[in-house]
């Protein structure tokens, strides 16, 4: 299962979704298997331990840290990608992490 978590007011996550669903749209995964959660307050980012947003979790395990969180954050997040730093997720990056993790955690 992929799930994609959120929270309104963070400008980058209609980018790093839109990137996710083209994934969906190009059958690369399949939208049977995905879940978007949107994560409302802080109460509820401590008990899904919500990395920030955007998050993307492949059977559990961030695809930015490839780790099953184990603390929260409710904050925009920023990556550092290749040395450049962002807070939306690039679609090729996203696939690559997917593919990264399927395999991790068969």
């Amino acid at each position: 299962m992929i799930e994609f978590q959120f929270f309104k007011g963070c400008p980058h996550s209609d980018t790093t979704l839109k990137n996710f669903l083209e994934l969906v749209e190009e059958g690369f995964v399949k939208e049977s298997g995905i879940v978007i959660t949107e994560v409302p307050n802080p109460e509820t980012a401590a008990k899904l331990n919500f990395q920030g947003l955007p998050t993307i979790l492949v059977n559990g395990y961030d695809i930015y840290t490839e780790q099953k969180p184990e603390k929260f954050n409710f904050s925009c997040r920023v990556y550092n990608l290749s040395g450049i730093q962002t807070g939306a997720l690039l679609k090729e990056f996203i696939k690559d992490q997917i593919e990264k993790l399927r395999e991790k955690t068969k």
